[in-house]
């Protein structure tokens, strides 16, 4: 179902937990925040942190998850075949993670927002701006608390709040 989404920007994870307290003692829940990293394990750190959800919802497009596991089996069926080191490979996280790693490079943040209706430009900025460290948190919502969440946002140290419309 469509809804608002809030997205703000912290420089550092320390100062998104701040934005994240700020939003459950205004009665944002759990699953409304996302938390967007460099990584997915810092996501899901983070998340942990800030009794938040990880963010590969927003993401992680469909087709760029698919081709991640797509790479996966690939990679794995490559390296079965490798003189001894090829099941420990397959099996391993290597495979996962390369797979990952090509999904990760199909989709992105970038596209994801793009879809959700921020300017492409945009988009690409916040992107930049989570792969050099800044963290990123998204709020699902609906129209009539938008305005009260970006106050939340604003008071708790957001370098930039943007608003889009999610149909995931």
């Amino acid at each position: 179902m469509a809804h608002p989404l809030v997205l703000a920007l912290f420089s550092t994870p320390a100062d998104a937990a701040t934005g994240a307290r700020a939003l459950h003692e205004a009665g944002v829940t759990h699953d409304q925040i996302s938390v967007i990293a460099r990584n997915h394990d810092e996501d899901s750190t983070l998340a942990r942190q800030m009794d938040a959800t990880p963010g590969v919802d927003i993401e992680d497009s469909r087709p760029a998850g698919r081709l991640g596991e797509l790479s996966g089996y690939v990679l794995a069926a490559i390296a079965v075949v490798l003189p001894g080191i090829g099941p420990l490979v397959a099996a391993g996280p290597l495979a996962a993670g390369l797979g990952e790693a090509a999904g990760h490079v199909a989709g992105g943040l970038a596209s994801a927002l793009s879809g959700a209706g921020v300017d492409a430009g945009r988009a690409a900025a916040l992107q930049e701006a989570v792969e050099e460290g800044a963290v990123l948190l998204a709020v699902h919502t609906v129209p009539e608390t938008v305005s009260a969440i970006i106050a939340t946002l604003d008071r708790s140290g957001a370098l930039e709040i943007d608003t889009a419309n999610w149909t995931g």
